[in-house]
């Protein structure tokens, strides 16, 4: 087991796998709120590491610092997913290899090996993988996500609407893909988001304001 654990990794698709998900793994969010707020997000609000919970708990001390920072962290956490792929894609990588590394990139944002397997929630992530493997697709999800985040103001339903888009399009614009991938990623980001779920059906979930 070990000899093989060693060989895989060694190999081409093992460096590839283990570079989306350390990459992943990186919490931005708690990195640039720390170091830029003085605040550990995972021990204010709801203790998620994502843009949302950077905003909202940086607001309350700066803010325009706060606004600075939660876009910064969307930024990073969309890349986290974006450059690794668009790396291994440069190197000549098949496209089960690409579609194994997405779905490894928000596995890292979701279950990071530095925060011992806590993490984020998925959805920049999701949306930066999705963006290099079916853009058009995404585009259709970013486009809910936006237009509900703008009416709605409770990111986590506007997340939630936003991935159920962007699945439904995938059907849609690449009927001939193998949809597997693209169905885990969302089961992920959906179970990730069952807190809020259950907030939303007992109307406890609050908006962005």
């Amino acid at each position: 087991m070990g000899n093989f654990l060693v060989d895989f990794v060694s190999s081409f698709n093992g460096k590839m796998f283990l570079m989306a998900y350390l990459v992943a793994s990186i919490p931005f969010g708690l990195i640039f709120a720390k170091v830029f707020g003085n605040v550990d997000v995972r021990k204010e609000g709801s203790g998620n590491i994502g843009a949302t919970n950077v905003l909202r708990e940086l607001k309350q001390k700066d803010p325009s610092l706060a606004k600075k920072i939660s876009i910064l962290t969307l930024v990073f956490d969309v890349l986290k997913g974006v450059i690794p792929l668009l790396i291994a894609k440069s190197l000549g990588a098949d496209e089960a290899t690409l579609w194994g590394m997405a779905v490894l990139a928000v596995l890292g944002h979701c279950f990071s090996i530095f925060l011992f397997f806590e993490g984020g929630k998925g959805v920049a992530t999701g949306l930066g993988v999705m963006a290099v493997m079916i853009p058009k697709a995404a585009i259709v999800g970013l486009l809910v996500w936006l237009v509900s985040a703008k009416t709605i103001k409770i990111s986590s339903l506007s997340s939630l609407l936003g991935i159920g888009a962007l699945l439904l399009a995938s059907f849609v614009l690449y009927p001939s893909l193998a949809h597997a991938p693209i169905v885990i990623i969302v089961i992920l980001i959906v179970y990730k988001h069952s807190q809020n779920i259950a907030n939303l059906l007992t109307g406890k979930e609050k908006r962005v304001v």
